[in-house]
């Protein structure tokens, strides 16, 4: 099972973004590649710690996370979302150690990496893929390093990405360094352009990408594919990620509720007083059940395990059907008749009994 994510960076679950952010700076700190040479072990955990940083830090994630866990963003085993490579780690240390960061405190002097833009994309799901999960083909249209493009080595920054100044101040003499805006800190600049590209080398192509798609996932929920955006320029750019957004299709006669789905099944008066077999709809097709004689309106039967998968992989929802019976709004003489004289017949009665629950009480179990 994997780590969770604020046992990783020993943080309490209801921890603000400085503790977070202090925490995870301890932990790069002390794992760092640099510090730790040729150390698998310490290189896992500064893996972790980055990934964990990733969620934790921005608050749409962390809700994500706290509500659905790691399948909020792993998509599934296997799934090819979430998780993070090195470069995606050095990528957001500007963040963590201030602006112009390179290398790590004079533990290695990396020039910044630059991360390609991501791209997003919006899927749709009917119920039963929802229940079932999906793999969806789309064609996507990516900018990406033409082929025959080259780089070389900033001469402004001398290849650093960074450039260095020296200021006299009321204190004293003061050296702060910046991202070189010759090459945007990447410590490279084209050096030979194909025709048809953009002036950073890059042209767009389309591609087909497979998403797969875990059983559960809920509408509005984002996915993320790494890799799969927009090429940064240069030799050490790295590409974006694809967001997919999941949205949800309104079924015709299911109402999805978290894991369980709800059914209104209608019956004649006559089912209702005799019983009947009826036809219903579930995620995975059509199904037969019984209707006991003297059912009341307003029940509801659960069909156990008849629901949707839980993102989590804690078993899967129940499908409830609530029986309406449905009183026919014209009649004929005869029926007029018949039913006159049921007016004063005992067995016409309402008779509620203890097992007879109220609506309150249905609406109450429903959510509990």
């Amino acid at each position: 099972m994997k780590e969770d994510y604020y046992d990783i960076l020993g943080v309490a679950k209801s921890a603000s973004t400085s503790e977070i952010k202090s925490a995870y700076r301890r932990k790069a700190i002390k794992y760092h590649p640099d510090k730790n040479p040729d150390n698998k072990e310490a290189e896992e955990k500064f893996k972790k710690a980055a990934e964990a940083y990733e969620v934790l830090s921005d608050p749409d994630k962390r809700a994500r996370y706290d509500q659905f866990g790691h399948q909020a963003f792993q998509g599934g085993a296997g799934g090819g979302f979430g998780g993070m490579n090195m470069d995606d780690i050095f990528s957001q240390f500007g963040d963590i150690f201030g602006g112009g960061f390179s290398g790590f405190g004079g533990f290695g002097g990396r020039s910044r990496r630059v991360k390609g833009t991501n791209m997003r994309v919006r899927v749709k799901l009917t119920l039963e893929e929802v229940a079932k999960g999906v793999e969806k083909k789309i064609k996507l249209k990516r900018r990406v390093v033409a082929k025959g493009t080259t780089y070389q080595s900033c001469s402004a920054c001398n290849g650093t990405g960074q450039v260095t100044r020296i200021q006299n101040t009321i204190l004293g003499r003061m050296q702060t360094s910046a991202p070189c805006g010759t090459c945007n800190g990447t410590g490279e600049v084209i050096d030979k352009r194909q025709p048809g590209t953009d002036a950073q080398g890059l042209e767009q192509v389309e591609e087909m990408v497979t998403i797969k798609i875990p059983a559960g996932v809920v509408d509005g929920m984002q996915l993320k594919m790494s890799g799969k955006g927009n090429d940064a320029p240069g030799n050490n750019g790295i590409p974006g990620d694809l967001l997919v957004l999941i949205e949800e299709i309104p079924h015709e006669t299911l109402t999805r509720e978290g894991d369980n789905i709800h059914y209104d099944l209608y019956i004649s008066l006559p089912d209702a007083v005799l019983g009947s077999s009826q036809e219903i709809d579930t995620v995975e097709g059509k199904v037969r059940i019984k209707i006991d004689s003297g059912v009341q309106s307003g029940k509801t039967l659960r069909l156990r395990n008849k629901g949707v998968p839980n993102l989590n992989g804690y078993g899967k929802g129940d499908l409830l059907v609530h029986v309406n019976v449905w009183t026919p709004q014209t009649i004929n003489k005869d029926q007029r008749e018949f039913f006159e004289k049921m007016k004063e017949n005992e067995h016409f009665k309402p008779k509620p009994t203890k097992s007879e629950k109220s609506f309150f009480e249905r609406v109450k179990d429903m959510f509990s």
